[in-house]
């Protein structure tokens, strides 16, 4: 699977944010609900509907509660019928991760997804961030082709804080399938230095795009636009 250039990802949690982010220069779509609690699986209704509206691809959250990245059976089930529901919605990928109570990547919960996704393309999300080593988990996650894209901070609390380790894990990443895509804490402000930085291909943003920096507020068109212009000058 070919990787992809550039990507501005985007999270929306409505149809509106959707659309607003589509029409002001986002190439992707991140779909969630709840994102005051990181993110939950968004109804079936809110996929449809976004899917639906917009012509970027739309990537959906795959988490069933926001207590840790630490599955049980239950958990697991509960997932994997969602997934079933997803793959016909015309989604793009799905958005999961998982862990083992030892905080290393949990493959077996990973490979069950996977198999339900019959070959939707997954972002393994930013579970990665409380793993044990987030190098460690990508060479693991280098394995699946099917995953093409991780989400990650690089293991600190904001991508800034974590930019020597995201600037290295892009450089594992180069000739492989898998795309670092960088996000928590990104700015207008700081976006330009980051990416020069780094030498990220990916980023993603919530808060950044929104009526003033409040994740809870609506995707601001204004901010939108700007975020894209300094963003695509930072890649030109």
């Amino acid at each position: 699977m070919k990787k992809l250039d550039h990507v501005f990802e985007v999270i929306a949690t409505t149809v509106n944010d959707a659309v607003i982010a589509a029409q002001h220069g986002a190439d992707r779509i991140e779909l969630i609900t709840a994102i005051g609690e990181g993110g939950l699986t968004p109804s079936l209704g809110l996929i449809e509907e976004v899917v639906r509206a917009v012509s970027i691809p739309v990537n959906v959250m795959l988490r069933p509660h926001s207590r840790t990245f630490i599955y049980n059976a239950e958990d697991l089930r509960t997932m994997l019928a969602d997934v079933r529901y997803i793959r016909d919605t015309g989604a793009n990928a799905l958005v999961f991760g998982a862990l083992t109570p030892q905080r290393l990547v949990d493959t077996a919960s990973l490979e069950r997804v996977l198999e339900a996704a019959e070959g939707l393309p997954m972002t393994f999300h930013r579970a990665i961030d409380e793993a044990r080593s987030v190098h460690e988990a990508i060479e693991t996650l280098l394995h699946y082709p099917q995953i093409t894209t991780v989400l990650t901070s690089g293991g600190k609390p904001s991508a800034l804080e974590g930019e020597t380790d995201i600037a290295t894990m892009v450089r594992r990443t180069e000739q492989t399938q898998l795309a670092v895509l960088a996000g928590s804490g990104l700015s207008l402000e700081s976006m330009s230095t980051f990416i020069a930085a780094t030498s990220v291909q990916q980023v993603h943003v919530g808060s950044a795009v929104r009526v003033n920096g409040n994740p809870l507020a609506p995707i601001d068109a204004a901010r939108m636009q700007k975020l894209n212009e300094v963003v695509r000058q930072a890649w030109a």
